[in-house]
């Protein structure tokens, strides 16, 4: 795996880990859509059921993949040896990454304001100014807007473990 994709495994597990106790576990899960629906009141009902429904996906799928244990909750090892598998996991990231990105846009327009962009990652606990790297990334248009289409390819491409290069590396802080 590329050094670019465990910073990026290890950077995920650490805001996935939403209640700071060191593994996930389903409640992480809610916890996580709960602060993400917390900014985007304003999306389609369809849309943030969808985040929700992806979140729980999401859960399921490593947990019946990675929970080798069978105790219901998963460690930093168990994560960061296999989540980045893509025949695994690419349809749980797929459906991730259209939900999220559907928030971006309540208005169906298509395009995503940097303020809408910086309230949903921040939520999530990225660092705003890795976020703006990461929006800058996308090549954003006159208004500052970005495409809902963009921003879904790059969450799918952060979790391909052979890519590097990619915009969702903005996202991984750089070393002192």
């Amino acid at each position: 795996m590329r050094n670019e994709a465990v910073q990026r495994v290890a950077l995920i597990f650490k805001l996935l880990d939403a209640n700071g106790n060191g593994v996930l576990e389903a409640k992480d899960f809610e916890l996580n859509a709960d602060r993400v629906l917390a900014v985007a009141t304003d999306s389609r009902p369809e849309a943030r059921q969808a985040l929700v429904d992806s979140m729980r996906g999401w859960w399921n799928v490593l947990e019946g993949a990675l929970d080798a244990d069978g105790d219901g909750v998963i460690s930093p090892q168990e994560f960061e040896a296999s989540v980045l598998d893509p025949e695994r996991f690419a349809p749980a990231a797929d459906t991730f990454a259209n939900a999220l990105a559907a928030l971006g846009d309540p208005d169906g327009d298509g395009l995503i304001e940097r303020p809408r962009f910086l309230a949903l990652m921040t939520a999530w606990g990225f660092d705003v100014p890795n976020i703006n790297q990461l929006f800058d990334a996308f090549g954003p248009d006159d208004d500052d807007r970005v495409t809902v289409t963009a921003w879904a390819d790059a969450i799918r491409d952060y979790y391909t473990p052979g890519l590097s290069g990619i915009p969702g590396d903005h996202l991984v802080p750089l070393p002192a």
